[in-house]
């Protein structure tokens, strides 16, 4: 375990302030909102133009004692919303860096989430990073080894000029980062098909990487709690 953990919310655009919100009544002191859009778990709805939505993405990072409280509160501001509204995931993170001062594991945490909870499924949150306009082709490639829906957040690459020289690759700057939650048992055989992409096939195009989930929760009013 972590002396911090990284939790990630999953909300309609323009929701992320009332989860916000139940988070620094917690004990949290705020974290970070980033737009995207939501790729359907239907490849026919994604095809016709239907079932992808913006979504909010609030980034929130918490010493292990403070996580029950934040994770709980902001489940508990979401409970009315309707089914399927969103949902909360936590990774478990080895340190952080805040003005100037680094912190990692050897800080004492408190009792992990865990504690008294049923272990629930396996899960993985497989990230990758790809030139923008490819980040459908990729969910259409993890749909063929088992995964659903994901999400899309514009981003940028921050390699400098003379790097891309000095390589010989051609930086493409505008990029997209897509987020998948996916069975453990599915991770392997998603980045498989992935990395198997023609858009991803020349050197510095991509990467993929996967994350193993610690919590996750649906959001809403038939959200049921997997613990770990």
């Amino acid at each position: 375990m972590g002396a911090f953990k990284l939790i990630l919310v999953n909300l309609p655009h323009g929701k992320s302030e009332q989860a916000s919100k139940a988070a620094v009544q917690a004990g949290s002191f705020g974290g970070t909102v980033a737009m995207g859009r939501g790729i359907s778990p239907s490849p026919l709805l994604s095809a016709l133009g239907f079932g992808d939505s913006s979504r909010d993405l609030l980034i929130i990072l918490s010493k292990e004692n403070e996580y029950r409280n934040i994770f709980s509160s902001i489940v508990s501001a979401c409970k009315k919303e309707k089914k399927a509204f969103g949902h909360i995931l936590s990774l478990d993170a080895d340190g952080m860096a805040k003005s100037g001062v680094a912190f990692n594991t050897d800080e004492s945490g408190g009792d992990a989430m865990e504690n008294g909870q049923e272990k629930g499924p396996s899960l993985s949150l497989i990230t990758v990073v790809l030139n923008r306009g490819y980040a459908d082709d990729a969910m259409a490639a993890a749909r063929k080894a088992g995964a659903g829906g994901g999400t899309v957040i514009n981003a940028r690459g921050t390699a400098r000029e003379d790097d891309a020289k000095f390589f010989g690759v051609h930086i493409v700057p505008e990029k997209e980062m897509l987020m998948i939650v996916a069975p453990q048992e599915k991770r392997a055989g998603v980045l498989d098909a992935i990395q198997g992409l023609p858009c991803l096939s020349q050197p510095g195009s991509g990467i993929a990487f996967s994350a193993a989930v610690g919590d996750f929760t649906m959001l809403g009013r038939s959200g049921e709690k997997d613990g770990r």
